[in-house]
């Protein structure tokens, strides 16, 4: 089987949430609500079509917004897909969510829905909308039963970092199929996530030895170390070695910005990575994204260009996280304020 393209498709900004967190708000509080027409979701998914012909990929869509489901066309693009057998996963709100919509999506070959908890109940509700927490888990065990895993996201940050811990308990007791988190990406407006190096490092040790006590019990929830940075934690506790046949120059892991990964918004425009404000490439109306991988994905590629991650050992495998270190320093190649390694 072909290996897998991941492509984040945002087919809509409208959303019944307007997270103090969301990227998409962030800045412009009265922001124009854009989406495709079913045309040009039409159009996108042949551009990817070709662009995965060309690379010998198998399509894969991330299908979001705002929340994709309040699309008008957004039933239309499922069975288009369905029609293609492309498989998707969708991020989205639980709002909409019953067992009938979600058998539908099963049908539709929906692989997967995540949803986010930034927080116990009083900071997750803060965050996004109050009920917001409640509703969030009651839909796991719905989106389960219709034979969909259900994948809890949570973004960190200095509000929430302590209460990770009792997220983690919280999703595994509710049956979370996968659980994962993410930093929180500074906008212009700020210039730090308010979280340490030290303390994010504490967060990974605490996390680790919760995700290897739930795995000793037999409990199903599978944890996704996201973060790049837990490769760098990892080889610190011996957990990850560098291969012996490693070659100089090839990168293995690390960040996807650039590298297998592709962001779509509601116009059209191509993202590197739709946490990096300013990625914007160019946009799929105009151009092929066969070709747009190598031009003007290119400046994203340039690895000797990391400030710190360039002179360290773990760059072909980790990097952190660039979207973090440009939010904080303004600079994608800076160094990753999280990132606790001493480089000599």
């Amino acid at each position: 089987m072909k290996e897998y393209f991941a492509f984040q498709w945002h087919i809509t900004d409208d959303c019944d949430q307007r997270c103090k967190h969301c990227y998409i708000f962030s800045e412009y509080n009265k922001k124009n609500i854009e989406s495709m027409t079913y045309e040009q979701m039409e159009e996108v998914v042949a551009n990817c079509e070709d662009f995965c012909e060309v690379y010998n990929r198998t399509p894969y869509f991330y299908i979001t917004g705002g929340d994709p489901i309040l699309h008008p066309d957004f039933w239309r693009l499922t069975e288009l897909l369905k029609n293609k057998s492309i498989p998707f996963t969708i991020l989205g709100n639980p709002f909409h969510l019953t067992y009938e919509v979600c058998k539908r999506l099963k049908e539709k070959g929906c692989e997967k829905y995540q949803l986010s908890i930034d927080g116990m109940r009083e900071t997750h509700d803060w965050f996004r909308k109050p009920g917001s927490f409640d509703i969030t888990l009651e839909k796991i065990p719905v989106i389960k039963k219709a034979g969909i895993r259900a994948v809890i996201m949570t973004t960190v940050s200095g509000i929430n970092i302590k209460e990770v811990p009792d997220i983690i308990d919280t999703v595994v007791e509710h049956g979370a199929d996968v659980f994962a988190f993410a930093r929180y990406c500074p906008t212009s407006n700020e210039k730090d996530t308010g979280v340490t190096a030290e303390e994010y490092r504490n967060l990974l040790e605490i996390c680790d030895k919760k995700f290897k006590k739930y795995k000793a019990e037999g409990r199903n929830t599978y944890f996704n170390k996201k973060d790049h940075l837990w490769t760098l934690y990892e080889y610190e506790t011996g957990e990850f070695k560098i291969p012996d046949n490693a070659e100089e120059g090839v990168i293995y892991g690390g960040c996807n910005c650039g590298n297998c990964h592709i962001t779509i918004l509601p116009k059209g425009d191509i993202y590197a990575c739709r946490r990096v404000q300013d990625s914007k490439v160019s946009n799929i109306f105009e151009d092929r994204l066969a070709d747009v991988w190598v031009c003007q994905m290119e400046e994203y590629r340039d690895y000797n260009k990391f400030k710190k991650c360039s002179k360290c050992e773990l760059k072909a495998w980790c990097r952190g996280c660039p979207a973090v270190a440009k939010g904080t320093t303004g600079d994608f190649y800076g160094e990753d304020p999280q990132c606790w390694k001493e480089i000599i």
